[in-house]
């Protein structure tokens, strides 16, 4: 999307007057004074970025999700010290990306405004601003996050790909999110990719003899036999094959024909409730799902955050002051 365009877009959900209750500390005009330009700047540079590689729009929407289960919303996956102990370093971690942009947001903030929008509200507006590129929801992000000064690798928690639907709504719950957000979040596979080692076992030793998860549907387990071999943990899979380029309610049709890439994909047939919102985003083409999407986005960005005068404004996002 040109920037030009896109700043089209965003005048345009303004004006249609898009308005969102919010916690005690946070507030959609929180930089108005402060830092007046800061969402175009965060907006230009995410645009420089994603325009060229659209495929960070998903990485940075997953290191925000990351973020805000950890912690909540305070910019800890950023933070690099203690070497090899933040949540960066922990196993689910290790395949995100786009650290640079938040990087080159963040520095480009600093140049205009010193030491005022903080990293989690960077990261807030990147995860958004990387989604409209590639054609996804607008969203109100209310500002005024505080960094966190802490980021221990030892508890990030996050929800499994391999977890069914009990746990996954009890990690969403634990977070102040419903089963609702639960499936509707999960339609951001739609964008998404993985790898053969983390879907290797479930075509191919589900239950330790030599079997794939009865879940998937069969013509599928075969396709992804055909690109994972038994011994290759590296090879891309796309979670979405024929959308993944595109923001859009794909992603459910994939799941009601039992193809979902993860058990935590498939597993979302089996509660009546994740089931009949997948139903019925088929039966619609999606007609609710970028509304519903965005009004979940919203929730998460007000995960445990810090506010007023806790933790900081960092000053570079991978250090604290």
């Amino acid at each position: 999307m040109e920037i030009k365009n896109f700043l089209v877009l965003v005048i345009l959900l303004s004006v249609l007057g898009v308005s969102v209750s919010h916690p005690k500390g946070l507030d959609l005009n929180y930089y108005k004074h402060r830092c007046p330009d800061a969402e175009a700047i965060v907006r230009r540079v995410t645009v420089q970025y994603v325009s060229h590689q659209p495929s960070l729009a998903a990485s940075l929407l997953r290191m925000h999700f990351h973020d805000c289960f950890v912690r909540g919303c305070d910019g800890s996956i950023l933070l690099k010290y203690p070497y090899n102990e933040t949540e960066r370093d922990a196993a689910p971690n290790l395949s995100v990306r786009g650290y640079e942009v938040v990087d080159a947001v963040k520095s480009a903030l600093e140049r205009k405004c010193p030491g005022v929008v903080s990293c989690a509200d960077v990261l807030s507006l990147v995860a958004r601003d990387a989604v409209i590129v590639i054609n996804g929801p607008w969203w109100p992000v209310p500002l005024g996050r505080r960094d966190g000064r802490i980021s221990r690798k030892s508890e990030v928690n996050l929800p499994s790909p391999f977890s069914g639907i009990a746990a996954l709504k009890q990690n969403f719950f634990d977070k102040g999110l419903n089963t609702k957000d639960l499936v509707v979040l999960s339609g951001a596979h739609t964008i998404g990719i993985s790898h053969c080692a983390v879907i290797k076992d479930g075509i191919y030793n589900f239950t330790g003899k030599g079997d794939s998860d009865t879940s998937i549907n069969p013509r599928y387990a075969r396709a992804l036999k055909k690109r994972c071999k038994p011994t290759d943990s590296m090879t891309v899979v796309e979670m979405d094959p024929r959308s993944v380029k595109r923001f859009d309610s794909h992603y459910f049709n994939i799941v009601a024909q039992r193809k979902g890439l993860f058990k935590s994909d498939r597993t979302l047939l089996d509660d009546p409730e994740t089931k009949s919102y997948i139903y019925t985003q088929v039966a619609t083409a999606g007609s609710s799902f970028n509304k519903d999407f965005a009004d979940s986005m919203v929730k998460l960005g007000f995960v445990e955050i810090l506010t007023g005068d806790q933790g900081e404004i960092r000053k570079k996002c991978a250090f604290v002051n």
